[in-house]
């Protein structure tokens, strides 16, 4: 049976049982920092986060940032480092709903004292209660079906004071196999063997991406294609 990039899989990952753990899940979340930051990942979230950023903010002014779906934690790592170095106030806040990727993600941002992880489910209530200065969804959006993500984007946009960051795949045949090819070589995680490439499936189309928005009722934002097979999504006020 071949593989079709008409219309995303909804095909499980590994990674969506949320009581996976031990030394498989530590092993898939090394190799996929690394795979971000060798394909340039990270960076896009990094300059989505600039773009929705005060020109010139007060010194004073402390900006909140959550990252969702946070794994283990390199985002808000590198952005604790950029922050650092640019003279800017931040509170972090990392929100996973496995507690084994919170326990890793505590631990490997163990250095960085403004990052806060915490164990929770985006659609409860106790995280939509809450309210930041901008939140994040780096490789988390493609997780979720379209109903679900209309009702994510719109809680979102309400619970951000400045705008949404999303940097997720763009379903290719050329991601596809060349994740699939790279992982199966190079991974030492059966995890990221197979999610890897389902990931890619899971995916989305510009116009996909357009249609929830649409649904959402959302009007303020931008879609930018970037390196490698990514999709940079703003949203702003």
């Amino acid at each position: 049976m071949g593989v079709s990039f008409e219309h995303r899989s909804f095909q499980p990952e590994i990674m969506d049982d949320l009581s996976c753990g031990g030394e498989t899940l530590n092993q898939t979340l090394k190799e996929l920092e690394i795979i971000n930051r060798l394909l340039g990942g990270n960076s896009i979230t990094l300059e989505g986060i600039k773009q929705l950023l005060p020109v010139n903010p007060d010194e004073k002014q402390c900006f909140e940032i959550a990252d969702l779906g946070c794994g283990g934690g390199d985002i808000l790592n590198l952005i604790a480092q950029w922050a650092h170095r640019s003279g800017v106030q931040v509170k972090l806040y990392g929100i996973d709903a496995n507690p084994n990727v919170v326990a890793y993600a505590r631990k490997n941002s163990r250095h960085f004292p403004e990052i806060t992880y915490e164990a929770l489910d985006i659609f409860s209530e106790d995280f939509q209660a809450k309210q930041f200065d901008i939140t994040l969804c780096t490789l988390f959006t493609h997780h979720f079906n379209q109903q679900q993500l209309v009702r994510l984007f719109r809680n979102l946009y309400q619970q951000s004071r400045l705008g949404v960051v999303v940097n997720d795949l763009h379903r290719h045949w050329f991601a596809y196999w060349s994740i699939l090819i790279i992982t199966r070589y190079f991974s030492h995680s059966t995890m990221v063997k197979n999610d890897a490439p389902v990931s890619v499936l899971r995916g989305f189309l510009k116009k996909e991406l357009q249609a929830i928005l649409d649904a959402a009722s959302i009007t303020q934002y931008q879609i930018k294609w970037r390196w490698a097979f990514r999709w940079q999504l703003l949203l702003w006020h």
